[in-house]
This record gives C-alpha cells, sequence and structure tokens, in this order.
C-alpha cells in the first residue's frame, strides 16, 4: 500500500526524494477539498522525465493536468495502487497538483537536460533549436529569453514571435513567472501579424497608405470583391466573390502582386481573377484599408524599398527569436532576414517534421536550410521526448524517415515501455464508428478514465459525421471543434461596424453595413444615390455625407437619417478618447436602438436574449482590453479583434476544457496531446489525401508530416483505425489500405536509409541505438475474404 504526505505547497520548498510519513511542517494544516496540494515522495526530474509532471505558466512544475487520471498514474508510479479507496482518493484530488516553485533561473535549470541547457546557454548569434514533438520546446524558449534578461538584455529589446495569440500570452506568463513582476519592462511576444501591424502605424505612409488603416475582415473583403466583379461585368456564377478572394489570397501567400497575377493565371477563373486584382487593391487603398495578407506582403514591401524604414525598425531590438520556423512563408522569411541581418541574434525554433502547413504558404524549406542562410548558426537538437510512451515513438520515427528532405533526428522517449500500438480493420465506416465509440465505451467504464482523455483525429471534414452519430446514439459526452466564429454573429459584426466607422469615418464597407442599421429612413435608392455621387467624384462616401447638394436630393427620411448618423459619429469620437470605452459603446447601443433591432428580427425571447449575450461578451471583451493595455485606443481594440486576440472567446479552448471526448482533424490537434488517440479513415485518398496522392512527392510528404503530427499527440495509448469499404455517393466502394500503415509497422521498404550517408549527423552529434522493431500483432479484426485480407497490413 503507497503512503502519501499531504501538505500545502510552500513556494520555494526543497522537492524531498523519499517518500515518508512525516508530519507537516509548523503552522502548515493537514488540507483537503479545492487546495492545492504538494506531494512529497517523487523528486521533480523523475517526474518530469516520466511525463507526470509539466512546467504551468508563473506556477513551475505540476502535475501533469491532462485528466484526473494523471494522478492514477502518478499515484502507480509509487506503487501499486491496490485500493478501490486510494483510487478514488487520487481521482477526487485536485486537477492540479502543485510541487515546487522557484524564482531563480539557477534553481530552475536543473530540470533541463544538456540540448535544452545548450540551446538556454547560446546567447549570441544565429541559433536553429530542432525541437521534436514532446521535447520541452516551450519550455526552453522561455528559459532563454529569462536567460538573457538575466544576463543583462534590456526584456523590451527582445522580440518573441510566434503564429498564435494564444502561444505568445502563454509565453509572456510563463516568462513573467520567472522573472517575477518586479520587472516593469517585459519582452515582446507576438504573433507575426500582430508584430507587422505595429510597423505599419508607424510606417505604412510612406506606401500612401492613411495611418488608421482598417483591417479587413472576411465579411468586409466578400462585399468589396463583389463591388470589384460588378465593375467588370462578371456573373456571380463565372466567379463568386468567395472564389475570387481564394485566388488571391492564394496570389498573396506567394507574394504575387497584381501586376504579376495575369502572367501566372492558368484557369478562365484565375485570368478574370487577375483583372480584378488590381481593382481589388485599389479599392482597399482608396478605402483606407488592408487585408490579413496585405500586412505581410505591404511590411515586406516597405523593408525592400525603404532602407532607413527597415534600418529603423531593426534597431528597435537586439534580439529576435521565431517560434515554429517551419510554418513561415516567404514574406515572413524575408521580413525575419530583415529584423535580424544587422545584430544577427537570431534564434528560431520548431521542427521539420511537423511542417504541416504548405497548403497555406509554409516552406519547410526554410528551416532546412537556415544553416546556409546564417552560415555560423549553433545547431541544437531536442529529441528527449515528454510525452509518448516508447512504443508510441518507435512508429513515429520509422513512419517519418520516409521522409527525404529533414533533418536527421530521432525522438527519444523518456517513458520507458507502454503497450504497443494496435491497428483495426472494420467491413466499413459504420462499424468502425461503433467499434471506435464501444472500445472508448469499455474504457470509460474504469475509474481511471474520464472522456476528456479520448481524441478522435481524422483527415477530413466529412468524417465524423459517422462518429457523431454513434456518440450521440450510446449517449457518451463529445465535442466537435469547429464552427461559426463569435466574430462571424451578425449582431457583433454590425456593432464591430458601428465602431470601425467610429475610428475611421472612411471605412467605406462599414460605413455601408450600419448606414441603415437599425433602419432609419436610408432605402436602397438613397444608398445607391451617395455611392454614385462618391464614385462620380472619386471621394469617400463619408464626405458624400456632409455635401448639402447631394443630400438635399434624397425623401426627407433619408435627408433626417444622413443627419442622425454624422452626428451619431461626431457626438462619439471624443467620448471613446474620453471616457471608458465600454460606457461609450452602452451609451452607442442606447443611442442607435440596437435592441429593439434584435428584437425585430428574432421572434423567440430565447434567440434575443442569446444576440443580446453576445453583445454582452463583446462590451466584456472591450472592458478586457482596456483593463490590459497600458494605452487603450479604439484603434487598438479593433486591431486585437482583426488579429484574433487571447481573451476574445476562444472557442476552442472552451471546449477543450469540457469533460469530452474530442472530435477534430489532425490540422487541428497540432500542439494538443491525449491519453488515448484514436486516428480513423487510414485509407489511400483519406490520409493521404487523393488530392496529394494525384501529385505525389512533395504533397506526399507533408502527408506523413500530418500522420506523424497525430502519432505524436498520444501519449499513452494509440489506435489507427480503417474501413475496408467506404461509400461514395451512396455505394460502397473497396478502399485501399494507408501506405503510412506499412510504412509505420514496418513493412515497406524505405528508399532513403539504404544510402546511409544520407542520415548522417554532423559531427559531434549523439550516436543513438538501434530501435527494435515491435513484434507484430494480429488484427483485431477478421478477414472477411481472401482478397480482403491481402490488401490488410499485418498489425
Amino acid at each position: 500500500m503507497v503512503h502519501f504526505c499531504w501538505q500545502l505547497a510552500t513556494v520555494n520548498r526543497p522537492f524531498p526524494t523519499t517518500l515518508s510519513r512525516a508530519a507537516p511542517p509548523p503552522n502548515k494544516a493537514w488540507a483537503c477539498g479545492n487546495s492545492y496540494f504538494g506531494i512529497c515522495g517523487l523528486h521533480e526530474p523523475t517526474a518530469l522525465a516520466a511525463g507526470l509532471m509539466r512546467y504551468i505558466p508563473s506556477r513551475g512544475p505540476r502535475l501533469a493536468p491532462t485528466a484526473h487520471s494523471r494522478k492514477l498514474i502518478f499515484a502507480r508510479s509509487l506503487g501499486k495502487v491496490d485500493s478501490m479507496a486510494m483510487r478514488k482518493k487520487v481521482r477526487k484530488s485536485p486537477p492540479f497538483i502543485r510541487c515546487h516553485t522557484s524564482a531563480t533561473i539557477t534553481r530552475m535549470a536543473h530540470g533541463l537536460n544538456p540540448p535544452q541547457q545548450k540551446a538556454v546557454n547560446t546567447l549570441s548569434g544565429p541559433l536553429l533549436v530542432l525541437a521534436g514533438a514532446g521535447t520541452g520546446k516551450t519550455r526552453v524558449v522561455t528559459y532563454r529569453i529569462a536567460k538573457l534578461i538575466k544576463t543583462g538584455i534590456q526584456a523590451d529589446r527582445i522580440l518573441a514571435v510566434t503564429f498564435t495569440n494564444k502561444a505568445a500570452a502563454e509565453m509572456q506568463e510563463r516568462i513573467g513567472g520567472l522573472l517575477g513582476k518586479k520587472n516593469d519592462r517585459q519582452p515582446v511576444a507576438c504573433t507575426f501579424h500582430s508584430h507587422c501591424v505595429r510597423v505599419l502605424r508607424r510606417q505604412i505612409h510612406h506606401l500612401g497608405y492613411p495611418t488608421k488603416f482598417s483591417i479587413y475582415d472576411r465579411g468586409d473583403q466578400e462585399s468589396l470583391a463583389r463591388s470589384v466583379l460588378r465593375e467588370i461585368r462578371v456573373p456571380n456564377e463565372t466567379l463568386r466573390p468567395g472564389d475570387l478572394l481564394y485566388i488571391i489570397g492564394g496570389w498573396k501567400t506567394k507574394c504575387i502582386r497584381p501586376k504579376d497575377a495575369a502572367a501566372v493565371a492558368s484557369t478562365d477563373k484565375e485570368h478574370l481573377a487577375a483583372m480584378a486584382y488590381r481593382r481589388y487593391q485599389n479599392g482597399l487603398k482608396q478605402r483606407g484599408a488592408v487585408d490579413f495578407d496585405d500586412l505581410l506582403l505591404l511590411t515586406e514591401e516597405l523593408f525592400a524599398n525603404f532602407e532607413d524604414v527597415r534600418r529603423e525598425e531593426a534597431s528597435l531590438f537586439d534580439h529576435l527569436l521565431i517560434d515554429e520556423y517551419q510554418d513561415t512563408n516567404g514574406s515572413q522569411y524575408r521580413i525575419v532576414k530583415a529584423l535580424a541581418q544587422d545584430h544577427r541574434n537570431l534564434c528560431v525554433v520548431g521542427d521539420d517534421d511537423q511542417s504541416i502547413y504548405g497548403w497555406r504558404g509554409a516552406e519547410v524549406e526554410h528551416i532546412l536550410r537556415f544553416s546556409n542562410d546564417w552560415p555560423d548558426a549553433t545547431v541544437v537538437w531536442l529529441e528527449n521526448n515528454y510525452r509518448s510512451t516508447a512504443e508510441i515513438l518507435t512508429i513515429a520515427n520509422r513512419l517519418i524517415a520516409f521522409n527525404k528532405k529533414r533533418h536527421p533526428k530521432e525522438l527519444k522517449a523518456a517513458r520507458s515501455g507502454g503497450k504497443q500500438p494496435r491497428i483495426d480493420q472494420y467491413p466499413n465506416e459504420t462499424k468502425e464508428a461503433e467499434g471506435v465509440v464501444a472500445d472508448i465505451g469499455k474504457l470509460l467504464r474504469q475509474p481511471e478514465w474520464e472522456p476528456s482523455d479520448f481524441a478522435i483525429l481524422f483527415r477530413t471534414n466529412e468524417q465524423p459525421r459517422a462518429f457523431e452519430t454513434e456518440l450521440r446514439r450510446v449517449g457518451l459526452p463529445y465535442v466537435l471543434l469547429g464552427g461559426m466564429s463569435f466574430f462571424d454573429r451578425k449582431e457583433v459584426r454590425d456593432v464591430l461596424a458601428y465602431l470601425k466607422v467610429i475610428e475611421s469615418p472612411e471605412d467605406e464597407v462599414s460605413l455601408l453595413r450600419i448606414i441603415n442599421t437599425p433602419p432609419r429612413g436610408l432605402g436602397g435608392k438613397s444608398v445607391e444615390t451617395l455611392t454614385a455621387a462618391a464614385v462620380q467624384q472619386g471621394k469617400p462616401l463619408w464626405s458624400v455625407l456632409h455635401q448639402s447638394a447631394v443630400v438635399g436630393s434624397l425623401p426627407d427620411a433619408g435627408q433626417r437619417a444622413c443627419a442622425e448618423l454624422r452626428s451619431l459619429v461626431e457626438m462619439f469620437q471624443p467620448r471613446f478618447e474620453n471616457e471608458s470605452m465600454v460606457d461609450a459603446m452602452r451609451a452607442m447601443l442606447q443611442r442607435v436602438d440596437y435592441e429593439s433591432e434584435i428584437n425585430r428580427l428574432y421572434d423567440k425571447p430565447e434567440d434575443q436574449q442569446a444576440r443580446m449575450a453576445a453583445l454582452e461578451e463583446l462590451a466584456n471583451a472591450l472592458g478586457a482590453y482596456e483593463a490590459k493595455a497600458k494605452k487603450p485606443t479604439l484603434g487598438g481594440f479593433l486591431d486585437d479583434v482583426s488579429l484574433g486576440g487571447p481573451d476574445f472567446n476562444d472557442e476552442k479552448d472552451k471546449q477543450l476544457k469540457r469533460n469530452a471526448i474530442v472530435l477534430m482533424t489532425l490540422h487541428s490537434a497540432k500542439g494538443l496531446e491525449f491519453p488515448h488517440v484514436y486516428m480513423v479513415g487510414m485509407e489511400e485518398g483519406l490520409l493521404p489525401h487523393h488530392r496529394s496522392v494525384a501529385v505525389e512527392g512533395e504533397a506526399i510528404d507533408e502527408e506523413r508530416r500530418l500522420c506523424y503530427v497525430g502519432v505524436t499527440r498520444a501519449q499513452d495509448y494509440l489506435t489507427l483505425s480503417m474501413a475496408l469499404t467506404r461509400r461514395k455517393w451512396g455505394k460502397p466502394r473497396d478502399t485501399i489500405p494507408s501506405r503510412f500503415l506499412f510504412e509505420l509497422i514496418g513493412q515497406a521498404e524505405n528508399p532513403h536509409t539504404a544510402n546511409p550517408a544520407a542520415q548522417k549527423r554532423p559531427p559531434g552529434a549523439m550516436r543513438k541505438k538501434k530501435v527494435e522493431a515491435p513484434a507484430k500483432r494480429p488484427s483485431s479484426e477478421p478477414a472477411r475474404s481472401t482478397d480482403k485480407s491481402s490488401r490488410r497490413p499485418r498489425s
């Protein structure tokens, strides 16, 4: 029987290395319930290596918080738990168990392994940190920044760039936890797009844009695209606004400007899009607006064409750190070089084996050729994986070795043993869903597992239908990640349009959205008269609203409406500058009587309440922004909204916090981890996707990296499944097992391992032990016929 010593956590308390029933320290009472506890008995590095603890932002090392089941695993690591009472005690303990906190880098550094320490201690010059899945990348990044500050670098002279607001916020929080609140200055941690907005606010006037430019969201872009297509007389059935934006977005991702679009167009739609592209960009500029892709393109253009601007922006920082470097596109790559070329203190962190966003412009070559771009770069390999068992990493390493263009590395498990992953084969997709759900249901009857311990990962958005149906039938809780964004709601878009017009009245798309919302007497013909006058004069619509000659030609109701709209904007512009912005927003909504508009559009009281609750949430977001910003402005808030700030209703995080089985795509799963992972639909045409199968080459390599990401999400158990037949247009069609299944279990010949030099590590690299292939196990689904069984991988 295992004996536990439960006591209140104390800051900087030495972590005991022996199990004891010692009395609690003086003045420390025994505690239970919702308090945080310290558990005596397991040395911290041992717990970290076993994957039982991890570092939580600003709180230090804690028990892995995936689910309550981690506590049972923790208890079992100390000894056998053979009592149901003890199992229940462990399950009912708090979800986070605080073990140790330290405020100094020296005290904390004892948990770093040698490669991590090398990355943290390399403080100057170019540095490439190749951080494999689950190797403690974020911890290394934050420790390195903290070490820079401890050695005398001013915190605000360090710029850390990542790809999501959540990652940037977590980085800030962790660094703050390491440095303490006494540091007034903080390093700048933000996304690429956020940093580019700051640059453009200071410098965009060099390109002929106003400093108070608007950032168009998808709805604003579609409105502009629709008007552009009308101007060139392209009917909707020939080229829809959404299709135009998709083509233009692809060109912008590849840094193709309007003047070059016609040369790269290959289809009829692309040639029409090339004609519309220039008008679309001119329309943005005339309206004093940019779209999301322009934030990168215009920043790159500034740095390329205005050397003094580049030097000025680069001189603001002495150290530059880029997270997820494998996901950079062409513009981001050139922006990074422009910012770092003077001081050369550039640290990039990433994993070429997890580059899965080529479809949106990411180029894995950037991380592969880093040493060519920066010949004096130091390269550090992080290969000790603290997430997955050795059995899971064995097949992950075997799979990714089939990609030729990669840095040679191999994940090494800090957690020994584990159960061998399995392959399940089912007659069809319905049976696959039934089998997976039944397996989860059986495990959930065991007290140590909870629904949030399970994830079902799939390649395409069509696959989860059968799983949803079965989960509903058996009554298991689940969440399907995705759905409508908070900012796609009509009422939220309406109010944001009001705020955008108050901030920048020249924002024509926003002005047209609210010009008669709620109805104020400006009908369709009156709006046409105003917009026609604006086009004829070549002036913004807002300026036309002040012209008595034009406004006087409207009916009396239209004239009153124009006067009312002008008065509204002019009244609230100073209020948003001088008063609480939340109070100003509430007063504005009352002035336009937006609640009556909601009541007019929605009959059911519950719908009305839900819509008003959404506006309340928007006000909460505005209040949160005011509280944290040093100099809050309406423009700053709108920038945060456009860039997807971390405080603005992150639906994905909310769903993941629910105690429910998670259904999500492999792309969405990157960065997450689960004790049990089911990768379903392991068939040619699904994974790898049929579009990649058609072109082979690098497209298949990216699909293999996507499969690798899925495999490395699993902490303890991994199940891969496939259907032997799958319905297409209502008829069952035979499937072909994914080539990745054969690669995972060692039944495919790897052409790249024939030449040992191809996998040779640089001098000084550590030798790896040969990993034995796992024993083959029989398929869990019996063969239905000889010809079908011959198509199956032996699992």
